[in-house]
């Protein structure tokens, strides 16, 4: 019966330290550790966090169809091209779509950032359960903004800063 007691113990203190490391919710909070990712690039290769690391990153999930993925893409490129020379790094993760259409969306609005396409499995490590998402990663790879829906440009800009 004690063996018994102990194996519980065991098994309820693993399980509790591997939903601690996780971000709660299955979404990563501000201070959290950005989950690692390697995913396919839309032109080819691969793209990982870690290729960023010590670098300002702003992940952008979004997908062709996506109404305010389209709406807001405008000025993403255009805040892309604002503070690259400071340092910011993009990725766009395009959801479940094939890298042609990745790449259409991004030559329509002149996004010159990373593009990769994403089967759903670093959506999930992001908690992005619908779109658009924008993760905003510092310098220390801690989530500094996690925003599920479209952002106003001026959003987007001041949580660029932050991460600068």
């Amino acid at each position: 019966m004690q063996r018994l007691a102990r194996l519980a113990a065991i098994t309820f203190i693993l399980t509790t330290a591997s939903f601690a490391a996780a971000p709660a919710d299955g979404v990563p909070h501000a201070g959290d550790s950005a989950p690692a990712f390697t995913s396919p690039r839309a032109s080819g290769g691969n793209v990982s966090l870690s290729d960023f690391r010590g670098k300002p990153v702003y992940l952008n999930f979004f997908a062709t169809w996506c109404g305010p993925c389209n709406d807001e893409a405008p000025s993403v490129g255009k805040l892309y091209q604002k503070y690259r020379a400071r340092g910011l790094n993009v990725v766009g993760l395009n959801e479940y779509e094939d890298k042609g259409k990745a790449l259409g969306f991004a030559q329509k609005y002149n996004w010159k950032f990373v593009i990769a396409v994403d089967d759903g499995g670093v959506a999930n490590l992001y908690g992005a359960i619908a779109l658009p998402v924008h993760v905003f990663i510092d310098k220390q790879g801690k989530v500094s903004t996690f925003r599920l829906g479209q952002m106003d440009p001026s959003d987007i800009d001041a949580a660029i800063k932050k991460i600068l």
